[in-house]
């Protein structure tokens, strides 16, 4: 879960007097940056937000399970055949919140030809279907993580969003929020989508 902290809250940012609380102490320099145990350490530095990566492209989809919006147990295998947009987000997560208009105009656009799977990071699942009904998406589903494997596995920060293939490879990744109606996405999903 601490991995989680760096994405979405950078709780050492200037304005944030918990994450600077440790840095007024007259301890050594060396103590003042410690991180401290209910904090996550700074993401290494990786692609720039907003841009695709392809580091991890081929590698196959993984195998954990994860909640439909119907309750039902499932993995990204079960969606196999047509390709796969995998959204890990989390209803505290500002960003992530931003995104997901956009990412709900794409699921409607593409619909019949990507599957966009909007995985909360919350740990209490329960107050992700009544956030998505608050929003009144027209296609966005809320499917949930209640084991809290998926960010462990795949991702250091939220919102990351993973598009697969038809045959569960990965084409690309990209870190933190993205408009789903601009020209990145556009020309990125090309990639599967013609």
């Amino acid at each position: 879960m601490a991995a989680l902290l760096t994405g979405c809250g950078d709780r050492t940012s200037a304005g944030n007097e918990q994450g600077n609380a440790t840095a007024t102490t007259d301890a050594a320099p060396d103590a003042a940056n410690a991180v401290s145990p209910d904090e996550a350490a700074p993401a290494a530095a990786g692609p720039k937000a907003g841009s695709l990566d392809l580091s991890h492209a081929g590698e196959a989809a993984p195998t954990l399970g994860f909640v439909d919006a119907d309750g039902k147990a499932v993995t990204l295998a079960d969606y196999r055949g047509k390709p796969v947009l995998l959204n890990l987000w989390a209803t505290w997560c500002g960003p992530c919140v931003k995104e997901l208009p956009t990412l709900d105009a794409l699921a409607t656009r593409e619909k019949g030809r990507l599957t966009v799977v909007t995985l909360s990071q919350d740990m209490d699942p329960a107050k992700v279907a009544p956030f998505f009904a608050a929003r009144k998406f027209t296609t966005l589903k809320a499917y949930t993580d209640p084991k809290m494997a998926w960010v462990p596995a795949v991702a250091n920060n939220l919102p990351t969003s993973i598009l697969y293939d038809a045959k569960g490879r990965e084409v690309w990744r990209t870190v933190g929020d993205l408009d789903w109606t601009g020209d990145v996405a556009r020309e990125g999903l090309r990639k599967v989508l013609g």
